[in-house]
């Protein structure tokens, strides 16, 4: 529960929403977060890429109640641009920055215990862990598939872990001084931008923190074909961080990346079946791990989990080979 009092914080700080089109969840997620702000005196900054389902709306009958609030258009969209375009806009006489996901949920106290961890460790930037919850089915399913080893990979900020210092982390909170010292994000990255920018941190000597005292809860997509756009996004922007900072991928990266060669082998079976195995393993060891999340864990969603995982498998791999090949066509690390 939140202190009844106002803490004392060294600095001051901006929460930087990104969104496009959150009516679902932006006004719960304002609500909770204006308490905290009203509380803490933070500013939150609203970056809208142009919503369309009444967004945009619903901030603005928030500002009408909440001095706190403010929104910006972002003409860009994309969410590495919304917040440099609030860091540049508001983030004078400020020091921490706090990234807010508009597809998420958050605890009451998360912005003072992201502080307060920055200055109990001097941190630079604090990431956090981050765990997912479904409303519907599909998004139950798939929620489970990304808690899972099948769909995450067994990565520390998906599960959460004792705070230790670490590379790389879901972004929260960062020092402004630093993130302008960098240059931000990269504009040209519209998935995976966090992981590039924390490269271009440990490059510059920042200090990244894993805190165990906050987290986050995400929502993941609703629908198949939102799913597997979101992961072709994440492909893309893998490979293109690995292109730009010349780093070879770890082996729970390199595993799902041999996902679009073994399924395109299927094609050569007509020649040898042998050429099918390969995928015929890969499904069977997916479905396998559904089922004994439904009978180990005794969740049902176990088994339409394993068809999430297989979907983030496979349009993530399809993301990164698309980005090689259009680097290899351009001849440069572009996108």
């Amino acid at each position: 529960m939140p202190s009844a009092t106002k803490p004392v914080f060294v600095g001051r700080c901006i929460v930087i929403v990104p969104c496009l089109n959150e009516a679902e969840h932006i006004g719960m997620l304002l609500e909770k977060l204006g308490a905290e702000a009203r509380r803490l005196d933070l500013k939150i900054i609203v970056v809208d890429g142009g919503s369309s389902d009444g967004t945009q709306q619903i901030v603005a009958q928030t500002m009408q109640g909440d001095p706190h609030v403010v929104l910006l258009h972002n003409e860009r969209k994309i969410q590495s641009a919304a917040v440099n375009l609030a860091v540049a806009t508001f983030g004078d006489g400020h020091d921490y920055l706090i990234r807010i996901d508009a597809h998420g949920k958050y605890p009451e106290d998360y912005c003072e215990q992201l502080l307060s961890e920055a200055q109990a460790t001097g941190a630079d930037s604090v990431v956090i862990g981050m765990t997912t919850e479904g409303i519907g089915t599909f998004q139950k399913a798939t929620a489970l598939a990304q808690n899972s080893r099948l769909g995450n990979g067994g990565a520390r900020h998906r599960h959460g872990a004792k705070g230790h210092w670490t590379d790389h982390g879901h972004h929260a909170l960062m020092r402004i001084s630093v993130f302008r010292q960098v240059g931000g994000y990269d504009e040209t990255f519209t998935h995976n931008e966090d992981a590039e920018l924390d490269c271009r941190l440990k490059a510059a000597g920042a200090r990244i923190w894993m805190t165990d005292k906050a987290c986050m809860i995400y929502y993941p997509r609703s629908s198949a074909l939102g799913l597997f756009r979101q992961y072709l996004g994440y492909g893309r922007g893998r490979a293109k961080n690995l292109l730009k900072h010349r780093m070879v991928p770890k082996v729970r990266q390199a595993l799902p990346l041999m996902v679009l060669p073994v399924v395109a082998g299927v094609f050569l079976a007509v020649l040898s079946w042998w050429a099918a195995v390969p995928a015929m393993l890969w499904v069977t060891i997916c479905l396998g791990y559904g089922v004994w999340m439904a009978v180990g864990e005794r969740n049902p969603y176990g088994p339409l989990a394993s068809v999430s995982a297989m979907i983030m498998h496979f349009a993530w791999s399809t993301g990164f080979w698309l980005q090689l090949l259009n680097r290899h066509k351009r001849g440069d690390g572009r996108s």
